[in-house]
């Protein structure tokens, strides 16, 4: 790729404007955005600038159309210079931009270049009788038809050098040419013979209407006495083999009713269970605390708190609450701890009174 500058200051004209016509084209196509986006305008500006300037933009034209769409001179030159529609130099009569790019250089483009950079010199530059000068662009979008070029507004693909160079002889003669494929291509279809997509009767209908006979032969005998279509077959391997239903196929899923006040109502029972009204479980889902007793019983808890087994009703089967004033006082020292004496902590329940008077560890100081 050529780099992308500034003709230098001596092809530089002083100044530019645009011409009454294209001035009111300009302001129609601003006026196709919404205020304060202005600048989306900026990339048709610039074509319309570099068309009436003999096809490439001078450095007035760029600063022209920045004050225009009130934008700083450096942004409007970041975008003439990114893209390659834009020329930068003088140009010939003829500008030839050719695809660089790896479609049509494995087609042939570096054979378009070699014959350009032989007959015309140097990309760039414009043929000493000013009617063509060439550069080499990214893809131009014929890949189909690769390789391509790109002569002032018109594309011409399936290029080779001989056919570039009489093309040429023809646009200097003032002769007319044909634009798209050179070789009689039409559109993108293949290069060569057509191999696909021959058969008339894709197209006439003839193809479907022996689907629909196939098909409509095929039921009569499932439908009739054979027994040997596919809907036959079907039904005996069914009959034989039936698959397993899923449970998820339509079917609904079985489980558990829920203990709700409606489902106990219709089972004959009380709307709510006595036992969970009075803050109980239930038995199949009580847990019992096995006591442990002994130095050297594993497991038992090493904090400060007492410990003692929940009393219960061996009819039931399940733990009682106790009776008012036994409920151990929350953070209690064992029972057992020394210097302990005067009662104020709570006891477990369920000691004898030889156990109290064994508890009782010796009398502490007396406050003075």
């Amino acid at each position: 790729m050529a780099n992308r500058r500034l003709a230098p200051v001596s092809e530089q004209p002083e100044s530019f404007a645009f011409t009454p016509e294209n001035a009111e084209w300009a302001k129609g196509q601003i006026a196709k955005y919404p205020e304060g986006r202005q600048a989306s305008a900026v990339i048709p500006l610039l074509w319309k600038a570099q068309e009436q300037n003999g096809g490439w933009l001078p450095q007035k034209a760029i600063e022209a159309v920045a004050d225009q769409l009130g934008m700083p001179h450096i942004r409007v030159l970041e975008v003439a210079t990114f893209y390659t529609m834009f020329a930068l130099e003088p140009v010939g009569r003829y500008w030839i931009q050719v695809c660089g790019t790896a479609p049509c250089d494995v087609c042939g483009a570096r054979e378009l270049k070699q014959y350009l950079h032989e007959r015309l010199g140097p990309s760039g530059h414009v043929s000493p009788d000013g009617t063509f000068s060439w550069l080499e662009v990214e893809c131009l979008g014929a890949c189909c038809n690769a390789p391509m070029a790109q002569i002032n507004h018109d594309y011409f693909e399936d290029l080779t050098p001989e056919l570039l160079g009489k093309l040429m002889d023809d646009l200097a003669a003032g002769r007319p040419v044909k634009t798209g494929s050179q070789i009689g291509r039409v559109s993108s279809e293949p290069k060569d013979a057509v191999t696909t997509l021959k058969d008339e009767t894709l197209f006439d209908g003839s193809r479907i209407g022996a689907w629909r006979k196939r098909f409509e032969e095929e039921g009569l005998k499932e439908t009739g006495a054979d027994a040997t279509g596919e809907k036959a077959r079907t039904d005996a391997s069914a009959a034989t083999n039936p698959k397993a239903a899923r449970p998820d196929a339509g079917r609904p899923n079985e489980s558990a009713a829920a203990a709700t006040p409606a489902q106990r109502a219709a089972d004959g029972k009380p709307g709510v269970d006595p036992a969970a009204e009075k803050g109980q479980a239930a038995p199949e889902r009580t847990t019992v605390a096995e006591t442990r007793t002994g130095p050297e019983t594993v497991g038992t808890p090493q904090s400060g708190r007492s410990y003692t087994e929940t009393p219960s009703k061996p009819e039931d089967g399940r733990p009682v609450a106790g009776s008012k004033g036994t409920t151990p006082e929350a953070g209690a020292e064992p029972a057992t701890a020394p210097g302990k004496t005067d009662g104020s902590r709570a006891k477990p329940v369920g000691l004898t009174p030889e156990d109290k008077a064994a508890d009782k560890g010796p009398p502490g100081p007396k406050a003075k």
